[in-house]
């Protein structure tokens, strides 16, 4: 029998063995930054009482911090990077989603100047973080002429890979310089976590260069392989991206990958969501989520949409007001199994800004905390499909969901159609299935406004003088 003092030993080496996974991970936050949009030419077409380039000729004030008709001034972005310096000056890494040029016409810009701009916003970005590692995706302005990635090697490509090498491991260079996509451990030692940055670009419907290919890239098959290995080493993966797949929310049946490419994304996720914790993409400039389901209906993963830094109104026919407030974002993470814990979003009220004036940064406030807001314990499937549910059932959860959609910018009331086109967005990521949603819907709630109005006449029938 082993000796009192051993026993003592051998018990605390076996409670530290037992609390080790539960505590020794703990929790981390990261950022993730969105569509910063830079208009270099916003000051001086302000100075010169001209509309900004990126307006599109729509005239609005140029305020100091911009205007909702144009793309980020750099003392937006400035304003932004301060602000997240002082919220959170060391995060775990930062998640940066791309589309970094304005929206002005391709003669407008060209190779050089897309360059130019990812430049500059890299080094903002290295000098707010330094020593930080940040995970770039290329978003589909970030090209030119824009929207058209190659599935190939391309001057673009192997320059940006020069800009973000201290980002990049030594594996990661020679893939990025091929087709902009790449894998990397999260940082820390003994970490389960990876990151995967796609370049889904290359599936977006304003594409052409890839139109008639069915694995550009061969991104698709490298994205499974990259999983199965995930899974056999028990790690677990974040897919960040740009572009994503299924519909857009402020506008009915509006895809941004082209179908077959859609199909093949949701399959993927399909058979590899234990091994993925979640999905960070950007592209909307809305705040917004995506449910993925089993093909029993059972919620299996969730991607996570964050609102843009620019405050452009999208000129995208159907878009009713579809500017936002300029707004970042940090989460919460469990460090070894990557759950998102929760999210808080930050944003500037961009009018209070302009009328507050220049004279020094205005406030970017905490819009809301997931967490709190939709009074559910964490960012999981299960926890995202009951927020689901409560904006399809509770029309005051609708409303607030509708409001933090564009950081607070349109307050205007989120009624039937509008309801439709965000639960149908978020619920339904399948081409079929979304448009069954919206037909369904649409038909259940002009159903109810016949009754309605039938209910309403027979009213008028029996009480003639009280209508009048």
């Amino acid at each position: 029998m082993a000796p009192p003092g051993q026993l003592l030993v051998l018990l605390w080496l076996c409670l530290l063995a037992v609390a080790l996974p539960g505590t020794g991970a703990g929790s981390g936050r990261f950022w993730h930054l969105t569509d910063l949009h830079w208009d270099p030419e916003y000051e001086a077409a302000a100075a010169a009482g001209r509309p900004c380039p990126s307006g599109g000729g729509r005239a609005e004030p140029a305020g100091p911090w911009g205007s909702y008709v144009c793309d980020a001034p750099w003392s937006l972005l400035r304003s932004a990077a301060r602000a997240m310096r002082a919220r959170l000056p060391a995060p775990d890494f930062v998640l940066w989603t791309g589309d970094d040029t304005p929206h002005v016409p391709n003669e407008q810009l060209g190779e050089e100047k897309v360059l130019y701009i990812i430049a500059n916003l890299t080094s903002l970005i290295r000098e707010t973080f330094p020593g930080t590692k940040v995970y770039a995706a290329m978003g589909n302005h970030d090209f030119h002429p824009k929207n058209q990635f190659p599935g190939k090697e391309h001057r673009i490509y192997n320059q940006t890979a020069e800009l973000w090498q201290p980002w990049l491991s030594d594996a990661s260079l020679p893939l990025f310089r091929t087709g902009a996509f790449y894998s990397e451990k999260l940082p820390g030692p003994g970490t389960r976590g990876r990151v995967v940055v796609l370049n889904t670009n290359l599936y977006y419907d304003q594409n052409d260069e890839t139109a008639a290919e069915e694995d550009p890239g061969g991104q698709f098959q490298w994205l499974e392989e990259t999983l199965t290995n995930a899974s056999r080493a028990d790690e677990m993966v974040y897919i960040v991206g740009h572009v994503p797949p299924g519909f857009f929310e402020k506008t009915r049946g509006k895809p941004w990958f082209r179908r077959s490419f859609n199909q093949r994304y949701l399959g993927i996720v399909q058979r590899h969501h234990r091994v993925i914790a979640a999905q960070f993409f950007g592209h909307h400039h809305t705040d917004s989520f995506r449910m993925f389901y089993s093909h029993t209906g059972a919620p299996i993963s969730v991607m996570f949409l964050a609102p843009g830094v620019t405050p452009w109104k999208t000129t995208l026919p159907g878009v009713s007001n579809g500017a936002n407030n300029p707004a970042i974002r940090v989460v919460d993470y469990d460090q070894d199994t990557l759950q998102v814990l929760d999210m808080v979003t930050y944003y500037l009220n961009l009018t209070r800004a302009n009328t507050l004036g220049s004279a020094e940064f205005p406030e970017w406030e905490e819009e809301y905390r997931l967490t709190e807001a939709f009074q559910v314990p964490d960012g999981s499937a299960g926890s995202m499909q009951s927020v689901l549910e409560k904006i399809s059932r509770d029309p005051q959860y609708l409303q607030l969901y509708y409001e933090l959609n564009s950081a607070r910018y349109d307050l205007e009331l989120c009624q039937q159609a509008c309801r439709v086109d965000h639960l149908c967005a978020i619920r339904e990521m399948d081409f079929t299935k979304y448009d069954e949603c919206v037909k369904t819907n649409s038909s259940a709630s002009a159903a109810s406004s016949v009754w309605l109005l039938v209910f309403c006449i027979f009213l008028g029938l029996l009480h003639p003088q009280q209508v009048l």
